[in-house]
């Protein structure tokens, strides 16, 4: 191998983030820029996978063994909070090195693994919103403010070579009241629990975790009771199976049964299927599809209900109906989306999602553009982003909601800056109205994140 290979492999794995923002300059400064591991490299450094020497160099000049550059490999493999695309390099890696890997990979990753049984990440977190929004009348604005501190643990424990077990414990209170996340119960809750099985090209959760499926945050974002199997590398497939608590939910959650035999917040059936593209070092163009199939009898008594309003106190969605005229408890979704990288810098993605079950508030879609991005690890670094969402209440059952609500269309600009290492502060302000009500609102939001 050529020894410009060998010291752009010995980048990936050594070098620790650099104080500048990447896409600024080139954070390494023995590793040309036009470089084709220079993508993997960055990326791997400005998510916290690898580390390295403090003055950001690698010393190329260093002759190194395929049998030292297998350990590294080995040590980055044995990191379990990597994203999937972070897998993914860290795989194409391991695909150079399986020789050596298969000789020594098992006495160093169990070496790495075993190092610490136990892992405990988390953050503290800071969260204010206020919101606008036109009365029924259209003639006033109602206004509202939040104030959420949250406190997050999450815990990875290592059972074997293949198998861990992770959660995740939230504690949360509102500050402008003194309130915790529920009023009748202030305790710390267990959003998470699962355990993790990591295969080659396989990876299986069973338990409660998260649930953010690739149309990025358009369908749902939050957890999952069940099991997800995942199959394939730079293209994969995943399987969902399992239930889903709609007590939060716009869609169901928001209604108040009286007259009926069936509670609004019950929980809800799930199967769905997911298929993504992503291969950062070979295409600047990632996409995929997905489907999924909900059936619970809350959807049952969603029909006739009256549009009277857009948001109650805490933001939330009052008065859309489902126009559910066959009195179905089905929910049918399907989604698109695409992603392109104009380089290390900036990407334009989109999605689009319907719901086929529902006659009104079906269809949710959104276009963003992003400009590069701050990481947690990379003091100085930054990012913004705008676009435009669509959300309809019945094909984003649990979308994504900062700044803008579920039920609401309309512009979104927002940025993130990251003053100290692991120290995040973001924005975000949206401007739009309700898609039924026709009702003006806007919102500003802001965050800031501590994370250990």
């Amino acid at each position: 191998m050529k020894k410009t290979l060998i010291s752009a492999l010995t980048t990936a794995l050594v070098v620790g983030a650099a104080s500048t923002t990447f896409a600024a300059s080139n954070p390494f400064s023995d590793v040309p820029a036009d470089h084709w591991a220079y993508d993997a490299v960055a990326q791997l450094a400005a998510d916290g996978v690898i580390e390295g020497y403090g003055d950001t160099t690698f010393q190329g000049d260093k002759n190194i063994t395929r049998y030292e550059m297998a350990q590294m490999v080995a040590k980055a493999m044995a990191k379990t909070d990597v994203s999937a695309a972070d897998k993914a390099m860290i795989d194409k890696l391991a695909a150079e090195f399986a020789d050596e890997l298969n000789n020594l990979g098992v006495r160093v990753s169990n070496l790495e693994k075993h190092a610490d049984m136990v892992k405990w990440n988390g953050q503290a977190r800071y969260t204010y919103s206020s919101r606008r929004v036109q009365d029924a009348n259209k003639d006033d604005t109602d206004r509202s403010n939040k104030d959420e501190l949250l406190f997050r643990l999450e815990p990875t424990a290592e059972v074997n070579d293949h198998w861990s077990v992770k959660a995740r414990l939230d504690a949360k209170t509102y500050m402008d009241s003194d309130d915790g996340s529920s009023k009748d119960d202030d305790e710390v809750t267990l959003a998470r629990a699962y355990a993790q099985g990591d295969y080659k090209n396989f990876q299986v959760q069973l338990g409660k975790f998260g649930f953010y499926t690739p149309e990025q945050g358009l369908v749902w974002d939050n957890e999952l009771s069940g099991a997800k199997l995942t199959f394939g590398n730079d293209l994969k497939a995943s399987l969902y199976a399992g239930r889903i608590d709609l007590s939060d939910s716009k869609a169901v959650g928001t209604y108040k049964t009286t007259d009926t035999g069936y509670d609004k917040n019950d929980t809800a059936n799930l199967q769905g299927i997911t298929l993504q593209y992503d291969n950062a070092a070979k295409s600047k163009l990632s996409g995929g599809a997905a489907y999924y199939h909900v059936n619970s009898d809350a959807f049952k008594t969603l029909e006739d209900q009256s549009v009277n309003g857009l948001n109650d106190k805490r933001g939330k969605m009052v008065g859309v109906s489902y126009a559910n005229d066959d009195n179905e408890d089905t929910a049918d979704i399907w989604s698109v989306n695409a992603a392109y990288k104009f380089d290390r810098s900036s990407k334009l993605s989109a999605a689009y999602a319907q719901n086929t079950k529902a006659d009104n508030l079906d269809k949710s879609w959104q276009a963003f553009y992003n400009y590069k991005g701050a990481q947690a690890a990379n003091k100085g670094s930054w990012g913004a982003y705008a676009g435009y969402r669509y959300l309809g209440t019945f094909a984003s059952i649990f979308g994504t909601q900062d700044a803008q609500t579920v039920g609401a269309k309309g512009w979104e600009i927002g940025a993130d800056y990251t003053p100290f290492k692991n120290v995040v502060a973001s924005a975000k302000y949206f401007s739009g109205e309700g898609i039924e009500s026709g009702r003006d609102a806007d919102t500003l939001w802001g965050r800031l994140d501590f994370k250990f």
